[in-house]
């Protein structure tokens, strides 16, 4: 028992540093977006829709990597998904052209598409019911703290050795990363061969999609965590640089805050969530505090990095609460089906960045590039998620209901 125990852990560190190094390679063209834009000779809206290809993969993938996880388990599926990801940064910084580095940032994405849902799916096969919304946080919290620290360093080492140097180094890390789960990823002893399990391999998939609750609370997960992937993942320096003043360190260390507090926010809202019992009402205040912040963030016309950087982490502190939607939803139905689960809400919340990242880009090609009425979508929807958020209803199967 004492070597499960130590065993669990360790499964659960290797599966929350391939979420750390899925979210660097994730918003890795963020920080060097003036350099790649001017190497690939692209606009503002074509480079919004080179970052997003990321997103094109990783967002329908996600439903199939939940079915392929709960069919076969981690340990199949956790070290090729790996290095696939770290093949596919190590292209992207050896691409001629936008078509290469297209690719090469499509292979980034499928790789990348097991890595929140296979953490997600290891806290939940290796630990109990009860830990679930804390553990979840603390995943998301080791993601966000070493891409906030990432982020600022690469920043700096951009400017100093260029981005393909820094780009060719993150897809070692990520070979790295491959070998040592390749010799240490396990399934729980309780896990079932797919061989043996006599469910419908769809079956998963119809309880999601016909439960239309679920459909809103992925709807409610993509308008919250929307600034995340547009500010915090793409578009955040360039904000702050152009209409605030910064430089691109002090802004990259601005943005970096988000990931700084939404890493604090994870874990206080999956404590608070499971020691009130319920989560709703997290969801619905933490989304409407949030769009407050944000806009205070992009609205005020301040060059103080200390104001900014104070209240982008208030920003992501308060985003914490999102990570609660994969709680609600999973707990619905019977812990069978909660990989699945996850994987779709994840899709949908996912989805809403192929939408966004482009778009926001366009409206600020279409203003000269003034970003100020392309940041308006960001409050527009946390306000949205905080509404629909009133329609929640918080429902536990016996199968998530601790000691049961």
């Amino acid at each position: 028992m004492r070597h499960h125990g130590n065993m669990k852990w360790l499964i659960l560190t290797i599966t929350a540093l391939f979420f750390l190094f899925e979210f660097v390679t994730r918003i890795e063209p963020s920080l060097a977006n003036s350099e790649i834009a001017a190497r690939f000779q692209l606009n503002n809206a074509q480079f919004g829709t080179l970052a997003s290809i990321f997103f094109w993969i990783y967002a329908p993938m996600q439903l199939i990597v939940g079915l392929l996880l709960d069919r076969f388990g981690a340990r199949r599926l956790i070290p090729p998904a790996i290095l696939v990801c770290a093949g596919g940064v190590i292209l992207f910084a050896t691409a001629g052209n936008a078509y290469i580095a297209g690719i090469g940032r499509f292979a980034t994405g499928l790789g990348a598409s097991f890595a929140f849902v296979g953490s997600l799916y290891v806290v939940n096969h290796w630990f109990g019911a009860g830990r679930f919304a804390l553990l979840s946080g603390v995943v998301n919290a080791v993601g966000m703290l070493g891409t906030a620290i990432g982020a600022v360093a690469l920043t700096s080492v951009i400017a100093t050795s260029g981005w393909q140097n820094v780009f060719w180094a993150t897809g070692i890390a990520g070979l790295v990363l491959f070998v040592i789960a390749l010799l240490f990823m396990r399934d729980p002893p309780e896990h079932v061969p797919a061989s043996k399990k006599t469910t419908s391999f769809i079956t998963p998939v119809r309880v999601a999609v016909r439960d239309p609750h679920i459909w809103l609370i992925a709807v409610i997960g993509t308008l919250y965590y929307m600034p995340i992937n547009v500010f915090g993942g793409l578009w955040g320096n360039a904000e702050l640089t152009k209409d605030h003043g910064l430089s691109p360190v002090h802004a990259e260390t601005a943005v970096s805050m988000i990931f700084w507090g939404l890493a604090a926010g994870s874990i206080a809202a999956g404590w608070l969530s499971d020691h009130l019992g319920h989560r709703k009402w997290i969801i619905v205040i933490g989304a409407f505090l949030t769009s407050i912040s944000f806009t205070a963030a992009v609205y005020l016309p301040t060059s103080s990095v200390p104001l900014l950087s104070a209240l982008l982490f208030l920003s992501g502190f308060l985003g914490g609460g999102q990570m609660l939607t994969f709680s609600i939803a999973k707990e619905r139905h019977t812990a069978d089906y909660s990989g699945t689960i996850i994987a779709f809400v994840n899709m949908i919340g996912i989805g809403g960045a192929l939408i966004f990242q482009p778009l926001v880009g366009a409206i600020v090609d279409l203003n000269n590039g003034d970003f100020a009425w392309a940041m308006l979508t960001m409050p527009a929807c946390l306000l949205s998620a905080a509404l629909l958020s009133l329609l929640l209803i918080d429902k536990r199967h016996p199968d998530h209901i601790p000691g049961r």
